[in-house]
C-alpha cells in the first residue's frame, strides 16, 4: 500500500496525469473506470482562481465516483498560491498538487510551470505557501531540470519534501526536451534510492504499455507510474497493465465496438457536464486517437468531426457496427 498523507492507494498505483484540455471530469470519468487509482484536473490558474475567472472555476469540478482525485494549480508568486489552494480546498478534493513541470512557453513566460525550475528557492517558497494554507495534502509534479547542464531534481526533492509536500511526481525530461527525446528514469531511480527520501516518488514519461510499465516498474523502483499521453484514446491502458503485472498476460485489444462504445460514453459524459453542443465539439480532439491504428477509418472518422447531437452519433456508430468491418 501507498500513502500520501490519509490517502490510501494500493501497491503500486497508476496515476492518470494531469492534462490540459484533456484529464477533464468525462475523461477521467472513463480512466477511473478502466482502473486509473488517483487522478488529477486539468492544472489552474491560480491567478485565475482569485480573479474567479469562469474557465479555472469550472476546472474545479470535482465528483465522488472519481476519488481520490487532487486539484493541480499552478503560478509564480506565493500569495496568489496560497491563496488559490484555499480556494481549491473549499470543493473538498482529496490532495493539491502543484504543477512546477508544465513546459509550454505562455506558462514559462510567467515564472510558472516549469519556468519555476530554474529557481529552486522560489520553488520552495511557493511549495511552503501552499503547504501553509491548507490542510490538505500536497503533492508536486515536476521534471528534471531546465535542460541537461542544470539537472537539480535532487536538491529539488530533499527540500520539497523539508517544506512539507507528501509525493513527488517526477517527468524524467528537462524543460528543453519539452516532449521530444527520450525520458530518462535513471534520475528517478536515483532520487528513490535516497536514504533521505521517504515521500513516495512516482515516475512519469514513455509508458504506453503493460510490457514497459513492468519493465520500469522493476528496473527503476519507483513508487507508482503517472500516464499521460499514453492514456489518450487509450483509457483501457491501466487495466491492462494490472492484469500484465498480476498475470504476466495480456488483455486482449480492445475492438471497434469496445472503441465506439467508449466514445459514445464519453460523448455522453460530456455533453452532461458542458452541453451538447459544446460537449460534442470539444469530443473532436478525441477521435482520432481512440481510433488510432483502425485501417480504412478516415471517412468515418471525418463524419464523426461533423456532428452536433447524441442522436447523429448514435446514428453513426449504428451505421459503423452494421457495416462489415474488418479490424
Amino acid at each position: 500500500m501507498v500513502k500520501i498523507g490519509n490517502i490510501e492507494l494500493p501497491e503500486f498505483p497508476l496515476l492518470l496525469a494531469p492534462m490540459e484540455d484533456v484529464s477533464d471530469p468525462p475523461f477521467r470519468r472513463l480512466c477511473k473506470m478502466h482502473g486509473a487509482d488517483l487522478m488529477y484536473s486539468e492544472f489552474i490558474s491560480s491567478e485565475g482562481l482569485i480573479r474567479d475567472a469562469i474557465k479555472s472555476r469550472k476546472k474545479l469540478d470535482i465528483f465522488d465516483y472519481e476519488r481520490p482525485v487532487g486539484i493541480q494549480i499552478f503560478g509564480g508568486d506565493e500569495e496568489a498560491m496560497a491563496m488559490s489552494a484555499k480556494i481549491v480546498e473549499t470543493v473538498e478534493p482529496d490532495l493539491v498538487d502543484i504543477n512546477f513541470g508544465c513546459p509550454v512557453k505562455k506558462v514559462v513566460c510567467k515564472g510558472a510551470g516549469a519556468g519555476v525550475l530554474k529557481d529552486i528557492d522560489l520553488m520552495v517558497r511557493l511549495t511552503k505557501a501552499v503547504v501553509q494554507s491548507t490542510h490538505l495534502p500536497v503533492t508536486v509534479k515536476t521534471r528534471l531540470g531546465w535542460d541537461t547542464d542544470s539537472i537539480n531534481i535532487d536538491e529539488v526533492a530533499e527540500r520539497l519534501q523539508e517544506v512539507g509536500i507528501k509525493a513527488l511526481t517526477i517527468h524524467a525530461r528537462t524543460r528543453s526536451q519539452m516532449y521530444k527525446g527520450e525520458a530518462d528514469w535513471e534520475h528517478i531511480s536515483r532520487v528513490k534510492s535516497n536514504p533521505n527520501i521517504e515521500i513516495p516518488i512516482f515516475g512519469n514519461g514513455d509508458v504506453d504499455s503493460p510490457e514497459k510499465a513492468l519493465e520500469y516498474r522493476q528496473k527503476y523502483h519507483c513508487d507508482g507510474i503517472m500516464i499521460g499521453r499514453g492514456a489518450i484514446g487509450y483509457p483501457w491502458v491501466f487495466n491492462e497493465i494490472k492484469h500484465f503485472f498480476q498475470t504476466g498476460e495480456l488483455l486482449p485489444k480492445p475492438t471497434l465496438e469496445d472503441r465506439l462504445n467508449a466514445v459514445r460514453q464519453h460523448a455522453e459524459w460530456s455533453t452532461e457536464w458542458k452541453g451538447e453542443r459544446v460537449g460534442l465539439i470539444e469530443m473532436r480532439q478525441h477521435y482520432s486517437n481512440y481510433f488510432r491504428g483502425v485501417p480504412h477509418f478516415k471517412e468515418y472518422r471525418k463524419q464523426f468531426l461533423e456532428i452536433f447531437t447524441l442522436e447523429e452519433m448514435d446514428a453513426l456508430i449504428d451505421k459503423i457496427k452494421s457495416a462489415d468491418f474488418d479490424f
